[in-house]
């Protein structure tokens, strides 16, 4: 098959019709692929998919490194515009993950879904993006993956027929390739056409690239809606850091590099994949934080569980290679299918010590998967296997080591003409080493066999270069390569015998393939508890991460109310890169105080809290303990974050532009239950229009009953508080320190957040003073701040009315809030009233007040 075999690609290159790339001219000069599916007219292709990937002995165990996944995606046309399937299936997965929903004119849900598949190749029809007729969607999608993502940069776009996105054919696909444990799909996808053209799409192609179709009944086919998971997009995902760091796209430190203490690929996958895309509903959360807390009290668990989690390989990947039928037998294909067939072995192996780690936990998450184990098909699978592979293979590290399992795999006495080559090749090899043995004598030097699966059998040793006769190694032998003291070379004869090594290899590995698909034909129907395994395999490695993390720092477990609460709560990447505990804050949001306005000077801490917040927020809704002493948490359905004033040469949108593209984004999609972070707004232009701005926004966000937390430089939105009572203002606290050496006045970060908008005033210039810039010139701009301050500085003072309402407004609120959550018994009740009837008495102006003020 193509996924360890490129030459069937080659074989297929008659079909192919390269063209020139002038009829593509029209997509920014772009060379986007087209396959022997496309139309003849023109082809072009700047890649060919998948190249240099293959499953080998190496590759079956590596972590997840590279993207492996091909996307199909198709929108509606007509009235249906908008109306956008997906369908993606993983080459390392033989899972086929089809989605269906309406997306708005930004197309953010594409976009965000797309990243957190993190797609190998992406395919489109050929009328989205014909030169002269591109889609907005297919734009948005090239410009995106090409210009906002570095590391996406190398996503292939592929273009198909628009008469391969046949809803119809899909079906057909999904009838034929869908294990029987997961028909309940057709229900959901029967009248979801549009994700049933992107698959029938996808399979057909994944069908031509690979050369091999998957075995019928074998697949994993779900049905994936967006309303069970938080909308993060994509602008707010780069942000926050949760899977990249903004500097170093190689560095861990990013909330996924915090939390993966992940033992497998499957784990690793599913660990990103949930940050990305937190859950909202409360049970499955909670569900996921009893089994953390479990793992936190009993280590033996913990450790036991960890113990058997480690020595699992790619389960996802394995059964990929397992299901899929090669339409072309090659050795490579047979010796990819033996060596799948010794990691089945050794990972239901894995089941009985998985299930005795299992035995004796109390939560109910934990007991069905141990219930899951007790399924009697893995015994059944294992039964089969046993009865013509050997008890003793076993997947083991080393190329030369796997080679002798793969060849022994298959019982004695089963073939007797694999029987007779395994001797012939237990003969060439006692021969090889004999012969060197020989050589080593012959010449009076330390030689030893070694191997490689490049070299094949080579000759190594130590030894000093003065000790060689003449400094040099005997004429015979070739292929000489030296490091420090170490010489590897081979040898006329031993280059012949590894030739006769290799045809009895071959002889050994076809009559090996032959049992061993007879063998898997008896397994597939049988094969789909393996889902379940992996299924089960991952989430455990994800809840023992988060288990490893707690471990390792003071982290809380947390609820889940109508309010947003975090006591002295601190940034836990900050915490990974300070090697230290941060300072820590609190943070209080209900529904009557859902807005809070930060001030600050530069440099104060406002970026560092707003994004905290924000990452304990996903922490919790994954189902992650959280850094802080307690914290509570209303459950987000959407994040939306507006950080950062930077220009993009790329789109030609300045910094004012920009900002206006996501503050209109988050207006445009923001609701009741959405938790919005913004980090300065309208810095790209002057203080009065950026003013304007920041005030009409907030009001117009002050209307829903969204979590906004709203850090700004612009004093004057600090007074919106007079007019909307649910508005609270908060500062980071500075001190102010003279230096021993003159009268210079330093500032002395706390990173200390207090009630209050800040004292703090020309905060600009105190940081520019810090600078290297000329003192005249400084000076000069304190007397024209000074003159500027005096002309348009006008502070509102709230009238005692408006103090009464806000003090009525803010004791309904507690009062409501009270009736919903409390759990205080009738004493302590009374006691609280009590205190919220006295705060109320002492924030409502005095009688007679008004008239003093008049």
């Amino acid at each position: 098959s193509y996924f360890g075999d490129k030459s069937s690609c080659v074989e297929n290159t008659s079909t192919w019709n390269l063209t020139s790339s002038s009829s593509v001219r029209g997509l920014n000069s772009m060379c986007i692929g087209k396959t022997p599916l496309s139309s003849s007219r023109s082809v072009c292709r700047s890649h060919t998919p998948l190249m240099g990937y293959s499953v080998t002995s190496s590759s079956a165990v590596s972590a997840h490194t590279v993207g492996s996944v091909i996307v199909a995606v198709v929108e509606g046309r007509g009235l249906a515009r908008g109306e956008v399937g997906m369908a993606s299936i993983d080459l390392k997965n033989p899972e086929v993950v089809l989605s269906q929903f309406a997306d708005n004119t930004t197309y953010a849900k594409v976009i965000t879904k797309l990243r957190i598949l993190t797609p190998l190749e992406i395919i489109m029809s050929n009328t989205a993006c014909d030169a002269g007729n591109t889609t907005k969607l297919f734009s948005l999608i090239t410009e995106h993956f090409k210009n906002f993502i570095p590391y996406f940069r190398n996503v292939a776009f592929t273009t198909v027929q628009r008469k391969y996105f046949n809803e119809t054919k899909g079906l057909e696909y999904i009838e034929q390739l869908c294990a029987s444990e997961f028909s309940t799909v057709f229900m959901e996808v029967q009248s979801k056409y549009y994700c049933l053209a992107a698959a029938a799409a996808l399979l057909k192609y994944v069908e031509f690239i690979q050369n091999s179709v998957y075995a019928p009944k074998s697949l994993k086919v779900r049905f994936q809606g967006s309303e069970k998971t938080a909308m993060i997009d994509s602008s707010s995902a780069q942000n926050l850091e949760l899977v990249v760091n903004n500097r170093d796209t190689r560095n861990g430190h990013t909330l996924c590099g915090v939390l993966n203490y992940t033992k497998t690929p499957g784990g690793s996958r599913r660990l990103r994949s949930n940050i990305l895309e937190p859950l909202v509903d409360a049970e499955t959360i909670n569900t996921r934080l009893d089994c953390v807390q479990e793992l936190l009290q009993d280590e033996g668990l913990f450790f036991g569980l960890q113990a058997v989690i480690s020595k699992f390989l790619d389960t996802e990947q394995l059964l990929s290679v397992l299901v899929q039928i090669p339409k072309q037998d090659t050795v490579k294909s047979a010796e990819s299918k033996i060596t799948n067939l010794i990691y089945l072995k050794h990972t239901l192996e894995l089941v009985e010590p998985l299930k005795a780690a299992l035995r004796s936990c109390n939560t109910p998450l934990l007991k069905a998967y141990y219930n899951s184990l007790e399924d009697t098909r893995f015994r059944i699978i294992l039964e089969k296997i046993t009865t013509v592979i050997n008890d003793d293979t076993r997947y083991t590290k080393g190329c030369l080591s796997m080679r002798t399992q793969k060849c022994y795999a298959v019982k004695p006495n089963i073939n007797e003409f694999l029987d007779i080559a395994r001797r012939t090749y237990t003969e060439i090899v006692d021969d090889i080493a004999g012969m060197i043995t020989q050589l080593a004598e012959k010449y009076n030097l330390p030689m030893k066999t070694s191997f490689s699966s490049a070299r094949g059998f080579f000759i190594q040793m130590n030894v000093d270069c003065s000790t060689l006769p003449n400094g040099q190694l005997p004429s015979e032998f070739t292929k000489i390569t030296k490091m420090k003291n170490t010489y590897s070379f081979t040898s006329a004869d031993l280059i012949k015998m590894n030739e006769r090594c290799q045809e009895s290899l071959r002889e050994i590995y076809h009559m090996t393939y032959l049992i061993v698909c007879k063998l898997l034909n008896e397994i597939y129907e049988h094969i789909h508890c393996l889902y379940k395994l992996s299924d089960i395999v991952s989430m455990l490695d994800m809840l023992l991460s988060f288990a490893h993390a707690c471990t390792l720092s003071d982290y809380v477990r947390p609820e889940f109310t109508d309010t947003l609460a975090i006591k002295q709560g601190w940034h836990p990447i900050l915490e990974k890169i300070a090697m230290e505990k941060p300072v820590s804050n609190n943070t209080y949001l209900t529904e009557g105080n859902n807005f809070v306005i930060i001030t600050g000077p530069n440099m104060s801490g406002k970026s560092t809290y707003l994004k905290q917040i924000a990452l304990c927020q996903i922490m919790a809704q994954i189902g992650s303990y959280v850094p802080a002493e307690y914290c509570s948490f209303r459950i987000a359905e959407q994040i939306f974050t507006r950080i950062g004033m930077d220009d993009d040469i790329e789109t030609n949108a300045s910094t004012f532009m920009k900002e206006m593209k996501e503050i209109t984004y988050i207006i445009q999609n923001a609701n009741d239950k959405s938790l919005i972070i913004i980090d300065e707004l309208g810095r790209g232009t002057s203080a009065e229009e950026g003013i304007g701005i920041c005030y009409a926004a907030c009001e117009y966000l002050l209307n829903l009953k969204a979590f906004t937390l709203f850090a700004t430089h612009f004093l004057e939105l600090c007074h919106i508080d007079a007019l909307y009572p649910n508005v609270e203002n908060y500062h980071f606290e500075v001190q102010h320190v003279r230096s021993s050496a003159g009268n210079k006045e330093k500032i002395a970060y706390t990173y200390t957040l207090s009630k209050g908008y800040t004292e703090e005033k020309n905060y600009g210039l105190k940081a520019a003073e810090v600078s290297s810039l000329p003192s005249s010139v400084i000076l000069d701009a304190k007397e024209i701040t000074n003159h500027i301050a005096k002309q348009i500085l006008h502070r509102q003072k709230s009238t005692p009315e408006m103090m009464k309402q806000r003090a009525v407004y803010h004791l309904a609120m507690r009062l409501i809030q009270t009736a919903r959550n409390s759990r205080l018994d009738p004493d302590s009740l009374r006691i609280y009233l009590k205190g919220l009837k006295k705060k109320y008495e002492a924030s409502c102006p005095a009688p007679g007040q008004n008239d003093e003020q008049q």
